[in-house]
């Protein structure tokens, strides 16, 4: 049996210059693979064709582009944008983008940007990150704040990709082994969505698709535990209702692959809700490919699933990859 085609749905650029683009980032506690550094398309190619990946979907890390909100903000995003479109004009068929935006606040500059990127530059969806601000000043993206926001991504049917932050948490990594992107970022994904769940935002704006990455970290394990003690706080919707809206994210398979994990989302989510991803250059091509490994043996008897995993999803999620990938045999 021929493969599957496979698209990447989170896959990071580190632009040079910026943080990710050192082999070690200690104020996060992890390493960055030093062959992955520095950073350019022919990295990410190479890696891709390792992998039997036909196409990835770029996106910048959390973070990018640094606030505060203001003219500056606004300029860096542009930038990046532009740098993603370019990255997707020069390799015809290999990448598609989700566009960065300027930090959440800035409502004005967020909107001017998602026009520009997707009606200008062709981005085939929008990154966010769960929260935006450190510490005491986060701001989570359910807030009332963000609306004119997410209404304007409802309004276009928008697929988003949300990415849990780099934050820290009020207390030190466990252990050296365990720095924030392995303890905190999986929760702050967590965060991000169950916020938006029990605020009733996701019903709200129900046209928005939103990708959580990493199989969604942690939410799908808590999220029966939000049901009942959210309501309990307050949430206007029943546990019923709030399980109903977790299972409307879809969740891409980057660093999560596993029977474990792959079995329990397999359990809750709709068959169309996975997507293959990687993560990549955050991680090795070899620790990319144990996922994918275990991804491969956990569909291995259902080859329409793996199909619909490793491709047909995401190109139904986001119609304008399959322009993306002329020439390429589906």
């Amino acid at each position: 049996m021929a493969r599957p085609l496979r698209i990447d749905v989170h896959h990071h650029i580190f632009p040079a210059g910026s943080r990710k683009s050192e082999d070690l980032d200690a104020s996060v506690g992890f390493r960055v693979p030093p062959e992955n550094v520095p950073w350019t398309p022919q990295v990410s190619l190479r890696a891709m064709d390792a992998l039997n990946i036909d196409l990835a979907v770029l996106s910048v890390p959390t973070g990018m582009p640094e606030g505060p909100a203001g003219p500056e903000n606004r300029r860096a995003a542009r930038g990046l944008n532009e740098m993603l479109a370019n990255i997707c004009k020069d390799r015809p068929g290999r990448f598609g983008f989700f566009a960065a935006t300027p930090v959440l606040d800035d409502t004005v500059g967020v909107l001017a940007e998602i026009a520009y990127a997707l009606d200008e530059l062709g981005a085939d969806g929008v990154g966010l990150a769960s929260s935006y601000g450190q510490g005491k000043d986060a701001v989570y993206v359910g807030d009332d704040a963000f609306d004119p926001v997410w209404q304007e991504l409802d309004s276009r049917g928008a697929s988003v990709h949300l990415h849990g932050t780099q934050t820290p948490s009020s207390t030190p990594w466990p252990h050296e082994y365990l720095g924030i992107p392995i303890t905190e970022v999986p929760n702050e994904t967590y965060k991000g969505a169950a916020h938006l769940v029990v605020t009733g935002k996701k019903r709200r704006f129900p046209n928005v698709k939103i990708i959580l990455s990493h199989l969604g970290g942690s939410t799908l394990i808590l999220a029966p535990r939000a049901a009942v003690l959210s309501r309990h706080m307050g949430s206007a919707l029943t546990p019923e209702e709030i399980m109903d809206d977790f299972k409307t994210f879809y969740v891409d398979t980057a660093l999560a692959a596993h029977d474990t994990t792959l079995g329990l989302a397999k359990s809750m989510l709709a068959p169309d809700r996975v997507l293959f991803g990687t993560d990549f250059p955050a991680v090795s091509k070899d620790m990319a490919a144990w996922y994918q490994t275990n991804l491969d043996e956990f569909y291995k008897d259902e080859p329409a699933l793996l199909k619909a995993v490793s491709s047909d999803n995401a190109l139904r999620l986001m119609p304008t990859l399959q322009n993306r990938l002329t020439g390429v045999q589906l």
